[in-house]
C-alpha cells in the first residue's frame, strides 16, 4: 500500500513537471510491476484484449468526425439558424453560444473541440454585439464542458468500457445534467449583460419575413442540423452500433465538405493527423491505466483502499464528497479524456464498494472533471478559449468563476446527491433497469 502511494506520488509529480500523462501512467506502471513482480506477459495479453476492440474504434472515428465538421466551417450555418431563433432577445447571442455548443457537442464528442469551432465563431461575433470579450470567453469555455456531458461523448465510450457497462446507459445518464447546465447558463447570461452596451441586430418586423428567414437559414443548415437527428435516432433505436454512427458520420462529413467545396485535401490530411496523434495518446494512457488497475486489483491494493475509504467515511454522502474532491483535481490537471479513463479505472472500484450505481458515478465524473478543466490554476479548456479569444486571464476569470460557481457547482452537487436527475433518461430509454 506504501509504494503505492509513493508510485502515485511519483507519476503526480511527472505530470506537474510536464510530462506526457501516458508517459508518466507507462512510467508508474513499470515501478508496480517491477515492486509486486507480477506476470508482464500475461498483464499486457489480458490488457491488449480490451484494447483490441470494435467499440474502442468508435473513440478514433468520433474525434475524425468532430475534427473534420470543424475543418468544414459548417457549423457557422447552425449558428445563423439559432440566432434567428433566439437572438430578438438582449441576452439572446450568449444563448445562442450555449444551444449552439450543446448541440455540436452532440456531433463533435469533446469539449475541446466544441470551443474551437464554436469559439472561434461566436467570441468575435459576441464582442461586436457589446459583451465584453472576457464574458464571452468564459461563456464559450464554461459551454465547452458539454462535449463531456452530451451524447455522444468520447470520453463516455472509454468509461464504459473500462466499467464494463453499457455505453448508451452511460452517454444518456449525463444528458440530464447537461440539459440543467444549458438552462442555468442562459438565464447567468441574461442577468450578466443587462449592464452591457448591446446592440440588436435589425429584425425584420413583419412576422411572414421572419418565418421566411427562419425556413431559409434551416434550409442552409439543414446537412448539419440533420447529424444530431441522426445521431440520438440510430442510438435509441439500436439498429446500428456507436461505432457504425461514428463511421457513417465521418463519410457523411467528407461528403458534404466536398460537395460544398469547403473541405481541402490539406484539412482532410490535417484532421487525419490530428485524430491520430489524439488517439495514440489516449490508448496509450488507456492501456497504461488499465494495466496499473489490474495490478491493484490482484494485489487486492483497490478492495484495501476502498475498504479504507468506505470504513473511515461516516456514509456515502461522505464518500462522495472524498471523490468530488479527486475528480475535480484531476480534472483541473489534465483533460477531459485523461481524467475520465483515470476515474473509470482507479475511482470506480472505491465507488463501487461504497454502493454508488455505475451510471450515477458516470454523470458525477463528467460534470466534475467538465468544472475541473475550467477551474483555475489549471483549467486546460478555460485557457483554450483564451487563447482563441485572444482575451488575457485578468479579463474572463472573474466571469468564468460566476458561471462555475453559480452554474455548474450546484448541477455538481444535483448529480451527486439526487441520483434520479442523471439516472431518469436512460432509464426512460429502456438502456439501464
Amino acid at each position: 500500500m506504501e509504494f503505492t502511494l509513493i508510485g502515485f506520488l511519483v507519476c503526480l509529480v511527472l505530470i506537474i513537471m510536464g510530462v506526457p500523462i501516458a508517459m508518466a501512467f507507462g512510467i508508474l506502471t513499470i515501478m508496480l510491476l517491477s515492486f509486486f513482480g507480477q506476470d508482464a506477459a500475461y498483464l499486457v495479453e489480458v490488457t491488449y484484449k480490451k484494447v483490441d476492440s470494435v467499440i474502442l474504434f468508435a473513440v478514433p472515428l468520433f474525434i475524425l468526425f468532430g475534427t473534420m465538421l470543424d475543418a468544414t466551417g459548417l457549423a457557422k450555418r447552425l449558428i445563423d439558424f439559432i440566432n434567428l431563433i433566439l437572438g430578438r432577445f438582449r441576452s439572446g447571442l450568449g444563448a445562442v453560444t450555449v444551444v449552439t455548443t450543446a448541440l455540436f457537442s452532440s456531433i463533435s464528442g469533446t469539449d475541446s473541440a466544441a470551443i474551437a469551432c464554436i469559439g472561434t465563431v461566436m467570441i468575435p461575433r459576441l464582442v461586436e454585439k457589446g459583451y465584453t470579450r472576457g464574458h464571452a470567453t468564459a461563456l464559450v469555455a464554461c459551454s465547452g464542458i458539454l462535449g463531456q456531458l452530451v451524447p455522444p461523448s468520447v470520453p463516455m465510450i472509454f468509461y464504459a468500457i473500462i466499467t464494463g457497462n453499457s455505453i448508451l446507459g452511460v452517454w444518456f445518464s449525463t444528458l440530464g445534467p447537461a440539459i440543467v447546465i444549458v438552462i442555468i447558463y442562459c438565464l447567468i447570461n441574461a442577468v450578466a449583460v443587462r449592464k452591457m452596451p448591446i446592440v440588436f441586430e435589425k429584425r425584420a418586423e413583419n412576422l411572414k419575413e421572419q418565418i421566411v428567414n427562419i425556413a431559409l437559414a434551416g434550409k442552409s443548415c439543414l446537412p448539419v442540423l440533420i447529424l444530431p437527428i441522426f445521431i440520438f435516432g440510430s442510438l435509441y433505436s439500436g439498429l446500428i452500433t456507436p461505432t457504425e454512427v461514428a463511421l457513417i458520420g465521418v463519410f457523411y462529413v467528407l461528403i458534404l465538405g466536398l460537395l460544398y467545396r469547403v473541405l481541402s485535401w490539406e484539412d482532410i490530411k490535417g484532421a487525419a493527423v490530428s485524430t491520430a496523434v489524439i488517439s495514440g495518446a489516449v490508448t496509450l494512457m488507456f492501456y497504461f491505466t488499465e494495466t496499473t488497475s489490474k495490478i491493484l486489483i490482484l494485489e487486492g491494493v483497490t478492495d484495501e483502499l476502498a475498504s479504507w475509504v468506505v470504513n473511515n467515511s461516516p456514509n456515502q454522502v461522505v464518500t462522495l464528497l472524498l471523490l468530488n474532491v479527486i475528480l475535480l483535481l484531476l480534472g483541473m490537471m489534465m483533460n477531459d479524456l485523461s481524467g475520465t479513463v483515470i476515474s473509470a479505472g482507479l475511482l470506480w472500484p472505491i465507488a463501487s464498494a461504497a454502493g454508488v450505481d455505475p451510471y450515477h458515478f458516470a454523470a458525477i465524473t463528467g460534470v466534475n472533471l467538465g468544472l475541473g478543466t475550467v477551474t483555475p490554476p489549471t483549467a486546460p479548456m478555460l485557457f483554450l478559449a483564451g487563447r482563441i479569444g485572444k482575451c488575457s486571464a485578468e479579463e474572463y476569470i472573474k466571469p468564468a468563476l460566476i458561471l462555475m460557481w453559480s452554474g455548474m457547482l450546484p448541477v455538481l452537487l444535483l448529480t451527486t446527491y439526487f441520483p434520479n436527475l442523471c439516472l431518469f433518461i436512460p432509464r426512460a430509454l429502456g438502456f439501464i433497469k
